[in-house]
């Protein structure tokens, strides 16, 4: 079975870089996917700092292993200052080649203001560093605070119609590359 991982870049209580990230998670669920979510919010890592093992954080070996394990990702991030958010960066620099190479990834952020592709295209460079696929269908969510309705669903039905396209690439592509390999 097809297992995809989750990290959502977001450290705030009430996280729409999560709710949206979740809200894939269960579109991508819906195709018969296996899904994990990892809550960067819940786990206890370091600031990066270019060493290969770190004894004293449990949660660095746990996310290595979940994404070495996975066959795609998908990365939500808050647009912070024009790029990804640094627990995202950090959670990342956190991994190397042997964790994310050959991976097929789907992009998400949410932004305040106006819709805009910066921190999905730093992202993409980021990936493709790695040696990741990243799939040509991205998510950026602008006015970010008008998107959901109070019982978590989206307000937009072309959003909400975005998202089921996302899903579909995701999981046809990380089939794909699963089987070609």
């Amino acid at each position: 079975m097809v297992k995809i991982v989750g990290i959502g870049g977001s450290l705030r209580p009430e996280s729409y870089s999560q709710q949206a990230l979740n809200l894939a998670a269960l579109r991508v669920e819906a195709l018969g996917v296996q899904v994990e979510v990892l809550d960067l919010r819940e786990m206890n890592l370091p600031f990066c700092n270019g060493e290969d093992e770190y004894p004293d954080y449990p949660d660095v070996e746990r996310l290595r292993n979940a994404v070495k394990q996975a066959d795609g990702l998908i990365l939500a991030t808050p647009e912070y200052h024009g790029s990804l958010s640094g627990v995202l960066k950090n959670a990342l620099d956190l991994m190397s080649f042997e964790q994310l190479s050959d991976k097929v990834a789907g992009l998400i952020s949410v932004l305040g203001g106006q819709s805009n592709s910066n921190a999905l295209n730093d992202l993409r460079v980021i990936m493709r560093w790695v040696h990741g696929w990243v799939i040509p269908e991205q998510i950026a969510i602008g006015q970010v605070g008008k998107a959901f309705g109070p019982d978590g669903k989206l307000l937009d039905e072309k959003v909400s119609e975005r998202f089921d396209q996302f899903a579909q690439s995701l999981v046809e592509n990380t089939r794909k590359l699963r089987s070609a390999a």
